[in-house]
C-alpha cells in the first residue's frame, strides 16, 4: 500500500514538474520578445503647446492630445486617493499584480462563462501602465500574461510614485483630454489643485470608459459611477463619511473648457504665431511638443486696434447701403431651432443673429438666436425684440438684383424669415441693424526699436475670413511708398529744401509712353522735396526718381524690406509694386528708429516642455550683465548690433518731412491728437486701396482698406479721408497717459530757417518760413535751382519703363495721393 502511494506520488510529482516546465516554456515563449520597459525612463508624451500674450494672458492652446504633464509631487492627495480608490486600492502594497483581485476576477469570469458577458479584469495601475505604454489592448490571455510579467519588471525598476505619475499623465479621459491635469482643465476649467472631492471622484471614474460616463449624454450613469468612487474613498479612509455624503449630493458640475483662442480680438495674431511656429519647428512640435510661447501681443493695444478698424470698416460700408439678409429661413414652426443652425460671428460678440418675424413701416419685430446650455442643447426660452426704422435708416438705401434702390419702409428691405445681424442699443431698448462689411483691411502696430508686433488686425472678423490681410494680402502701397523714394534721395545728396519741378512729364522708353499726373490733375510749379511729401505730388516723385535713377530707388526699397526684388521701372516709384502691411510698417520703423534694420516678430520667447529657452527674439548682447558681484564697475549696457541701413540724419529728415504731412498736408486730421506724429497717406490707382502709415518715436502703426477683389472704393476716396481716421482713433486710445516725446535730432545737424516755397535761406522776419534740418556740409541753396526745369522727360529718362507697370499705376488719368 505504501509502495502504491509512493508510486502515485512520484507520478504526481512528475506530472507537476512537467506542467510547471510547460508553463515555464509557454511563458518564456510569450515573453521572449517583450518590449523594453526601460523606455519609460525617457517618457515624453504629446503635451499641449500654450500661447501667451506679453502680459501672460493665455491666447490659445494647440494639441492633438490635450495634456499638461504634471509631476507626481504636484498632484494633490485627494486626487491620488480618488484614482487609487477607483482603480487599485492596494497599489502601494502589491508587487505589480493584485493576487486577491486576480482571484476574484477569475471566479467571476468562470461564473459568467458562456453567458455572453464581457470578461472582467483585475488590472493594477502598474499593469495598465504596461498595457498603455508597451502593449496592445487585445482582449486575450496571452496579452494578459505578458502584461503581468511586464508589471513585475516595471515594479522592480521604478518606484511606486513614478509608476503612478506615468499613469496619471497618460490615461484618456474623453473630450480630447489626456492626463489628469488636462482632464481638470477640459471638464472643469480649473487646475488639479482646485478640484473638489466630488470632481476628483468623477475624473477618476472616467478611465474605465469615458463615453460610458459622458457628463451630458449619460448623466445618471456618470453620477452613479462617481458616487461609487466616493464610497470607495470613504471605505479606504481617504475622506470621512460626512465628506462623502456631501460630495455625493453635489451635481457633476462639468463646465467644459472652450477650444481655440482665449484672448478676445487676438485670433489673427494667434494664427500668425501658429504659422510661424510650424514654419520654424514643424507641426509635431506645435501639437505635441508642449512649447510655452510668449508672444509680443499687447492685449490693450489689440483691443484698441480691433475697435478702430472695425468701426472704420463699418462706417464706410454703411454709407454704401444694405446688401440684404444673411439668409432666409422658415419661421412657421419653432423659428429658434432653424435660427440656431445659422452660423454667426463668434469673434464679434457685440452682434447677435436674429430672424425677422414681422416687418412694417415702423420697423422690424425680430427673434434673437437662442443661447445654448453647457451641454450644447438649446434653451427653451425664445427672446423677441424690435429694430426701429431709425435704427436701420442707413439700410433704406439697399441693393437688389445689382441695382441700388431707395426704400420708403423697412418692409421694402426685409421680410419675415430673413436672418440678419443686430446689435443691442447702449442707451435704450431694442436693437440696431448691422451687416458684415464688404470692404476689408489690415493693421499692424509695431515697436520700431525691436520689431515687436504689438497689435495686428487681419480683417473685420476671423470667424468670417481667416485670411490675414496684415501679413498675407499683397497690395499696392501707393503714395505710402513715396517716403522710401525721398529717403533714397536725402541719403544721396538731396536736401529737404531741394526744389523739383511739379509740372507735366512724359516718360518714353522704346515704343512705350507714360504721362503720369497728380491726383488732383493740377501742377504747382517748382516746390521743395518737403512740399512734395506733404502734398503727395506724383509728378515731383517721378521726376525725382528719374533724376537719381530707379536702380537706386529699388536698392533702398529692398534694403528697407518692402520688396525682395523691385523691378527698376519708374511707375514703381509711385508704389505700384505689391507688398504687405507688415513689410511697410517694418520699413517705416527704420525711419522712426534712426535708420536701424529691424526684424518684425510676433514671438518674444519660446521654451520647450522642460522650460529651456529655445528661441529669443531680442538678439542684443549684454556685456557684464552676469557679474557675480558689484565692484563699482560701469553699469552693463545692451549692445544694439542691428545693421544701420539708413543714415540717422536722413531718418530724421524724412521723419521731419512726414511730420509736415500731419501738420499741414494730406493727413492734417491727425494733428488734432496733439502729439509729435509723422506719417504718410496712400491711395492707389482708381482709388482701389487707401493707406496710412504713421508713427511716434516709440510706436509705428500702418493700415490699408480695400476690397479683397480690388475695385474702386469710390470716387474721391483717399488714404487721408478713409484710413487716417482709423489711425487717429487707434492712437487716441493708445496714447492716453503717454508722454509727448519729440523726435530726437541727431547730433551735428543744423536747423535753419528757410522759405517754405523756394527752399532758400529765409531773411529775418520773412513770412512763410519753416525750420529745416540739414546735414553737416549742406544747407539751403545759395542760388535758385530747380531740378527738372525745362525738361518734360520726353527726351528719354534712361530708366526702363514697363508697359504693365505704367498701365497699373496710371490708367485713364488717375493718380496717387
Amino acid at each position: 500500500m505504501i509502495r502504491l502511494i509512493g508510486y502515485f506520488f512520484g507520478i504526481g510529482t512528475m506530472l507537476a514538474l512537467l506542467v510547471a516546465a510547460g508553463v515555464a516554456v509557454y511563458i518564456g515563449h510569450l515573453t521572449k520578445d517583450l518590449p523594453d520597459y526601460e523606455v519609460l525612463a525617457k517618457y515624453e508624451p504629446p503635451v499641449t503647446t500654450r500661447i501667451h500674450a506679453s502680459d501672460g494672458s493665455l491666447m490659445a492652446e494647440y494639441a492633438r492630445e490635450r495634456r499638461l504633464y504634471l509631476p507626481i509631487q504636484a498632484v494633490p492627495d485627494r486626487v491620488k486617493a480618488a484614482f487609487l480608490s477607483a482603480e487599485d486600492k492596494n497599489f502601494y502594497n502589491h508587487p505589480g499584480i493584485d493576487i486577491t483581485g486576480l482571484g476574484r476576477a477569475v471566479l467571476t469570469n468562470f461564473q459568467n462563462f458562456g453567458s455572453g458577458r464581457r470578461q472582467v479584469g483585475a488590472s493594477t495601475i502598474t499593469q495598465q501602465v504596461a498595457k498603455n505604454f508597451l502593449l496592445t489592448s487585445d482582449q486575450t490571455y496571452e496579452r494578459k500574461i505578458r502584461e503581468m510579467v511586464l508589471a513585475f519588471r516595471i515594479e522592480q525598476a521604478y518606484p511606486k510614485d513614478r509608476i503612478l505619475e506615468l499613469y496619471l499623465n497618460e490615461i484618456f479621459f474623453g473630450l480630447g483630454a489626456y492626463g489628469v491635469a488636462g482632464a481638470a482643465l477640459t471638464y472643469y476649467d480649473k487646475s488639479v489643485n482646485e478640484l473638489t472631492v466630488s470632481e476628483a471622484a468623477y475624473l477618476a471614474s472616467l478611465p474605465k470608459g469615458p463615453s460610458n460616463y459622458h457628463p451630458f449624454k449619460h448623466t445618471d450613469r456618470a453620477i452613479e459611477r462617481r458616487n461609487w468612487v466616493i464610497d470607495q474613498m470613504v471605505d479606504n479612509g481617504y475622506v470621512t463619511h460626512e465628506e462623502g455624503e456631501k460630495a455625493k449630493a453635489e451635481p457633476l458640475g462639468v463646465t467644459p473648457r472652450r477650444n481655440g483662442t482665449y484672448l478676445f480680438a487676438g485670433e489673427y495674431f494667434t494664427e500668425e504665431v501658429r504659422r510661424v511656429i510650424i514654419a520654424r519647428y514643424g507641426e509635431n512640435a506645435l501639437y505635441e511638443g508642449g512649447l510655452s510661447v510668449r508672444t509680443t501681443l499687447d492685449p490693450k493695444l489689440q483691443l484698441f486696434a480691433r475697435k478702430a478698424m472695425q468701426t472704420g470698416l463699418m462706417k464706410f460700408d454703411t454709407l454704401r447701403g444694405y446688401r440684404g439678409p444673411v439668409k432666409t429661413i422658415d419661421i412657421s414652426g419653432d423659428w429658434g431651432k432653424s435660427l440656431a443652425e445659422v452660423k454667426g460671428l463668434e469673434d464679434v460678440p457685440e452682434w447677435s443673429l436674429a430672424v425677422v418675424l414681422d416687418s412694417s413701416a415702423s420697423g422690424l419685430s425680430i427673434g434673437l438666436q437662442p443661447e445654448r446650455e453647457i451641454s450644447g442643447a438649446l434653451v427653451k426660452e425664445r427672446v423677441e425684440s424690435t429694430v426701429s426704422k431709425e435704427d436701420m435708416s442707413w439700410a433704406m438705401r439697399y441693393k437688389k438684383d445689382g441695382k441700388t434702390l431707395k426704400a420708403k419702409s423697412p418692409a421694402d428691405v426685409l421680410s419675415p424669415g430673413d436672418v440678419i445681424f443686430v446689435q443691442k442699443k447702449d442707451d435704450a431698448d431694442g436693437y440696431q441693424l448691422r451687416q458684415v462689411p464688404e470692404v476689408e483691411g489690415g493693421l499692424v502696430a509695431m515697436d520700431p526699436h525691436t520689431g515687436r508686433v504689438l497689435a495686428m488686425v487681419g480683417g473685420f472678423s476671423y470667424a468670417q475670413s481667416e485670411f490675414n490681410r496684415a501679413t498675407q494680402a499683397m497690395r499696392q502701397p501707393g503714395s505710402s511708398f513715396k517716403p522710401i523714394v525721398y529717403a533714397a534721395a536725402l541719403d544721396n545728396g538731396y536736401t529737404p529744401a531741394s526744389v523739383i519741378m511739379d509740372g507735366p512729364i512724359t516718360i518714353q522708353s522704346g515704343n512705350t509712353t507714360w504721362t503720369p499726373k497728380n491726383y488732383d490733375g493740377r501742377t504747382a510749379g517748382p516746390a521743395t522735396l518737403r512740399s512734395g511729401i506733404e502734398r503727395s505730388r506724383n509728378l515731383m516723385t517721378v521726376r525725382l526718381a528719374n533724376d537719381m535713377g530707379m536702380k537706386l530707388v529699388a536698392e533702398y526699397a529692398e534694403r528697407f524690406g518692402v520688396y525682395d526684388h523691385l523691378a527698376p521701372y519708374l511707375p514703381m516709384a509711385l508704389g505700384s509694386g505689391e507688398t504687405t502691411v507688415m513689410r511697410m510698417v517694418s520699413a517705416y520703423s527704420i525711419m522712426a528708429n534712426g535708420g536701424k534694420s529691424i526684424k518684425p516678430s510676433v514671438i518674444d520667447r519660446i521654451q520647450d516642455r522642460y522650460g529651456k529657452t529655445v528661441f529669443k527674439q531680442d538678439e542684443r548682447g549684454c556685456e557684464n550683465c552676469n557679474a557675480q558681484e558689484w565692484q563699482n564697475q560701469p553699469e552693463p549696457e545692451l549692445v544694439d548690433n542691428s545693421e544701420q541701413v539708413l543714415d540717422p540724419m536722413t531718418a530724421y529728415q524724412i521723419t521731419s518731412m512726414m511730420q509736415g504731412v500731419v501738420q499741414r498736408g494730406t493727413a492734417v486730421t491727425i494733428s488734432e491728437l496733439g502729439y509729435p506724429i509723422a506719417g504718410k497717406t496712400g491711395t492707389t490707382n482708381d482709388e482701389k486701396d487707401a493707406w496710412f502709415i504713421g508713427y511716434t518715436p516709440n510706436l509705428v502703426v500702418g493700415l490699408y482698406m480695400g476690397y479683397d477683389q480690388p475695385r474702386q472704393l469710390g470716387s474721391g476716396v483717399t488714404g487721408g479721408g478713409l484710413s487716417a481716421p482709423v489711425f487717429k482713433a487707434f492712437m487716441k486710445d493708445a496714447l492716453v497717459g503717454q508722454p509727448k516725446i519729440d523726435f530726437k535730432v541727431p547730433d551735428g545737424m543744423k536747423l535753419i530757417a528757410i522759405n517754405h516755397k523756394t527752399g532758400m535761406r529765409a531773411q529775418e522776419g520773412e513770412a512763410g518760413t519753416i525750420i529745416e534740418a540739414f546735414k553737416p556740409g549742406t544747407g539751403p541753396a545759395d542760388s535758385y535751382w530747380v531740378i527738372g526745369m525745362g525738361d518734360d522727360g520726353s527726351n528719354g529718362s534712361g530708366t526702363a519703363l514697363s508697359p504693365k507697370a505704367a498701365g497699373d499705376i496710371q490708367s485713364g488719368g488717375g493718380g496717387l495721393y
